[in-house]
């Protein structure tokens, strides 16, 4: 444009990408797009810079060369898992999530990333649907407290893992685990009293304003719940953070 300077030319493009980024907002990650990664999506996130400075809590339980991994992010939000997975070298990275201006978003990034991982809506409730795995590595980060129905979640998911699962929950109650029986007699009482029993605790309205916080388990009652959908823990790099693999065989069905 006639009388433009130099530096207005180069400010044209990155008004226009913060145009866009404002325009398909509120973004719950915080990614960097544009020239030099300069232009933050959720530079006021109420948790900081998130979700990578969480991710620095657990980014070493994953392989840094993912060369040939399937990876499967489940309630992929707008993708900051996902493309971390893919700038490890995976081979595929599919990310889902049942939000479709989550998808909008991702999608966008994506293309600005130039980064090759594919996004689609899909309910975590029917990923048996899923016709790709199973998967290397499956990411389950942030989602398992919103669910009505958790542990049919949980068994879904975990029939899909290769490899790794990262599974991630918020947690409450007691942090002990404690020694639990393998059965009891009706009459027994007293374990349901102990905070080192796997409990989870129903929010019946919200929880920190949001009404799709549903279960929220203590530590023993997620570590207890992914054994029973033969899963082996390998690691807790920090609070509601697991790393876990197949164990050798299936658990025994209830009843």
């Amino acid at each position: 444009m006639k009388g433009m300077t130099g530096d207005a030319r180069a400010d044209r493009p990155f008004a226009v990408l913060e145009g866009q980024v404002r325009a398909l907002g509120p973004w719950f990650h915080n990614l960097r797009l544009g020239p030099g990664r300069a232009l933050s999506t959720a530079p006021y996130h109420p948790l900081g810079d998130f979700p990578a400075n969480y991710w620095r809590y657990f980014q070493q339980t994953v392989p840094d060369d993912l060369s040939g991994w399937k990876v499967l992010d489940i309630g992929c939000n707008s993708g900051f898992y996902s493309f971390e997975m893919k700038r490890r070298g995976a081979a595929r990275v599919l990310g889902i999530d049942h939000d479709e201006r989550y998808l909008t978003q991702a999608r966008f990034a994506r293309d600005h990333l130039g980064l090759d991982v594919e996004f689609r809506r899909l309910e975590v409730y029917d990923v048996d649907r899923l016709e790709e795995g199973p998967f290397d590595l499956v990411l389950f980060l942030g989602v398992f407290y919103h669910l009505r129905h958790p542990l049919y979640a949980l068994e879904q998911v975990a029939a899909l893992v290769g490899r790794r699962l990262i599974f991630q929950t918020m947690e409450r109650g007691s942090e002990a685990v404690g020694p639990v029986c393998e059965d009891y007699p009706i009459d027994e009482r007293d374990v349901f009293l102990d905070e080192r029993f796997p409990r989870m605790y129903f929010v019946e309205q919200r929880y920190a304003g949001d009404a799709t916080n549903w279960w929220i388990p203590n530590r023993a009652a997620t570590e207890a719940m992914l054994r029973s959908v033969g899963l082996w823990i390998l690691d807790r790099p920090c609070d509601g953070v697991y790393v876990c693999q197949p164990a050798p065989g299936k658990p025994l069905p209830k009843g």
